[in-house]
């Protein structure tokens, strides 16, 4: 095994389980088209990926209106929906021990760079990290590839056979391998093992401990 220098995390179903505050605020941005969702656990799908593409996919919507439910959304969840969160048992040992090793950490995230900045004062996580990079507000930057670039250049990330993305969906996998970096997949949060090793993860975990297993 690599020893990798440079950790990159995702935010959501990595780190923390936005899973009240995220499910809300879609269920909020599209209540105002007249949507009911009977379940609001099938909005899950909502957790990850840039948010005007699942209004697209999963409510056909076009992408006007799609860019509308985003707004809506940021609307609740920049007002309560980005502190409806809780960190995963375990992850703050993870970032100390991690930092004790003098790993260099980030975080890549689809979110709003302002809001995941926001999550990580509020939790008390920033301290582990380097930097906290995420999406623009706009369509500038939202995809996950496009996030762990900038990261990756803000931080003067270069040696990336010492670099690895750990997230729970296939989009930080993605966007690991278009970036030229490892990855590992984490089950605990909102993907699947299939949907991780479908995507190429090069090493699937079931726990936050199990992190500290691979890169310790």
């Amino acid at each position: 095994m690599n020893k990798f220098e440079n950790i990159i995390f995702d935010l959501d179903g990595t780190l923390t389980d936005p899973f009240d505050g995220i499910t809300r605020s879609v269920e909020y941005a599209l209540s105002k088209f007249g949507i009911t969702v009977p379940d609001r656990r099938e909005l899950a799908v909502f957790i990850g990926p840039p948010l005007i593409g699942s209004f697209n996919a999963f409510f056909g919507m076009s992408d006007a209106d799609a860019e509308l439910a985003v707004k809506y959304y940021r609307e609740r969840f920049g007002a309560v929906g980005k502190f409806e969160n809780v960190v995963y048992d375990g992850i703050p040992e993870v970032l100390r021990s991690l930092a004790a090793a003098d790993r260099r950490l980030f975080i890549a995230t689809s979110k709003p760079e302002i809001f995941a900045r926001e999550i990580t004062d509020h939790f008390g996580l920033t301290e582990y990290f380097e930097f906290v990079g995420g999406a623009t507000m706009d369509a500038g930057r939202i995809e996950k590839a496009d996030v762990i670039s900038y990261v990756m250049s803000e931080c003067a990330i270069s040696n990336k056979g010492e670099t690895v993305m750990v997230g729970d969906r296939k989009h930080d996998v993605i966007g690991a391998k278009k970036n030229g970096i490892s990855s590992i997949g984490v089950l605990y949060g909102f993907g699947d093992r299939a949907e991780l090793k479908a995507a190429g993860a090069d090493i699937i975990v079931e726990t936050p401990h199990d992190i500290l297993e691979v890169l310790l």
